[in-house]
């Protein structure tokens, strides 16, 4: 019964935490945003103590469950080691515990992390490598779905469905979660729960505590007949059938020993109770307290809703050709980082406001000190004053929430002409697009010859009035490269 909680517990939560990454509408983080933020670094980044202590407690008392239910690299790994063991049975065998590669990692990780070395020690975090996987590969084959879906209704008239674009954001990025995916699936396929075991960080300082944990599967020497099923079931290797000992560092509580054990010689039982299976009280309470958290567990599905949006101006009437990326001296990040050192030191590259951003202004970095985070970009859109969906669904405190009121006065950067690449200069005609289109209104047009009453207008950008939107870059008609592109700050100002 414990083990079927968690598999209905596990997979409620992978399902939509995946769709979390799916859902660029950001419809469903109204519902269960929530799941994001409870996950163990995100939380510990953004120093959400809450969410720290209730992860800890919770390992105190049922061991890593958090592994097998909430962390969704954790989950996908058991789908990977189930279907493979519909293959073979019986396919795993107690190993060694392989500490000292655990604990050299986690070092090494912590020491990165605090030395500024985000993106390479990110590679390894759990949840961040599970946000690039379904942000890279899962939200393509859930678009080109929908395309499909769009494309046969279209034919029958109906119009439920809508055509999105898919592109690659990042050719690096895609590269990483790529490979990713493919050493966790390889790894779970052939050895279950090593990556969790001997490389996930959070896997070893939960681990840690699982050591102490109150309640754990416990085997009953009494009924055990040392046929040794529960160790070749056991997908952590954690079980040594000999000695009669569990590994308990190691041990997800996927409760999987348990089911297997035909003679009843596993439950999961109080620690500083008898390991006996005659323990009913003790039992019992085990699978309240069990029951009750998967129950808290398992929300209810929602529905995910999808809008395309093509990249338009002036109402709709034309399709533009995308610019290529200016060389930006400063990067530029959503207004609510507070400034890029910031933005560094919390984001864990996941990709969910990349996901989620409307306009296509998010992208990953392909720079060496900041792979993977975020950057704004406008070729294909740009930042519009009224979204703030990036911050709301950001779980690290990367981005902090912001309003809508208070983002209309956080100025990321500024914008800079280029009146060599005018429109006004090159083709001598009017234009005066980039000033149409402030929503800040900081770009004035002004003419050529302040004498000629007859000459046109160029811009001039008001850089104190300037939010940094980048709705001027977006809608500039010149190509290959803007007249007009916004530098970010360092540090963002309250204008």
């Amino acid at each position: 019964m414990l083990r079927k909680f968690r598999i209905v517990a596990a997979a409620m939560c992978f399902a939509l935490i995946t769709l979390l990454f799916l859902d660029f509408t950001g419809t469903l983080h109204a519902w269960f945003g929530w799941l994001a933020k409870i996950q163990f670094l995100p939380a510990v980044l953004a120093l959400n103590v809450g969410v720290v202590i209730f992860l800890v407690a919770v390992t105190l008392i049922m061991g890593r469950i958090y592994c097998s239910v909430i962390c969704p690299l954790g989950v996908m790994q058991d789908i990977f080691s189930h279907y493979a063991g519909k293959r073979k049975k019986n396919r795993f065998s107690y190993s060694a515990p392989k500490s000292w590669l655990r604990y050299t990692v986690l070092i090494l990780f912590i020491a990165t992390m605090v030395a500024g070395f985000g993106a390479i020690a990110l590679l390894v975090a759990p949840y961040s490598a599970f946000g690039r996987i379904a942000h890279n590969l899962f939200a393509p084959l859930w678009a080109w779905g929908n395309n499909l879906l769009a494309w046969i209704a279209e034919r029958v008239d109906s119009y439920a469905f809508y055509s999105t674009e898919v592109w690659i954001k990042s050719g690096a990025t895609f590269a990483v979660a790529a490979v990713t995916f493919i050493v966790i699936a390889v790894l779970a396929w052939k050895h279950g729960r090593t990556w969790c075991n001997t490389i996930c960080p959070v896997g070893s300082v939960l681990g840690l505590f699982s050591k102490f944990s109150l309640f754990r599967p416990v085997i009953d020497t009494e009924k055990c007949r040392d046929c040794g099923l529960c160790g070749k079931q056991c997908k952590a290797s954690c079980i040594n059938t000999k000695a009669h000992e569990i590994d308990y560092s190691r041990c997800v509580a996927c409760m999987d020993c348990i089911d297997t054990c035909k003679d009843g010689a596993i439950s999961y039982a109080y620690r500083y109770g008898k390991k006996t299976a005659k323990s009913a009280p003790s039992q019992e309470n085990a699978d309240q307290g069990r029951r009750a958290f998967m129950v808290s567990a398992a929300i209810a599905t929602g529905t995910l809703a999808a809008q395309a949006q093509d990249m338009k101006v002036d109402g709709g009437l034309a399709e533009i050709e995308r610019a290529k990326k200016p060389q930006r001296q400063t990067p530029l990040v959503p207004a609510g980082a507070l400034s890029l050192k910031n933005f560094s030191d919390h984001c864990t590259a996941c990709q969910l406001c990349v996901s989620v951003c409307p306009n296509q202004v998010l992208r990953p970095s392909t720079s060496l000190m900041t792979l993977m985070q975020p950057e704004m970009s406008y070729e294909r859109g740009y930042c519009r004053p009224e979204c703030t969906k990036c911050s709301d669904v950001c779980p690290a405190g990367a981005i902090r929430p912001v309003s809508v009121e208070e983002k209309s006065s956080i100025q990321i950067g500024h914008a800079v002409v280029n009146l060599d690449n005018c429109v006004v200069n090159v083709d001598e005609v009017s234009c005066g697009n980039c000033a149409r289109h402030c929503p800040a209104g900081a770009i004035s047009m002004v003419r050529k010859d302040p004498d000629d009453p007859r000459s046109l207008r160029i811009p001039v950008v008001n850089e104190e009035r300037c939010i940094g939107c980048g709705a001027c870059e977006n809608l500039c008609p010149a190509r290959p490269f803007t007249a007009i592109h916004v530098e970010g700050h360092e540090v963002h100002k309250t204008i």
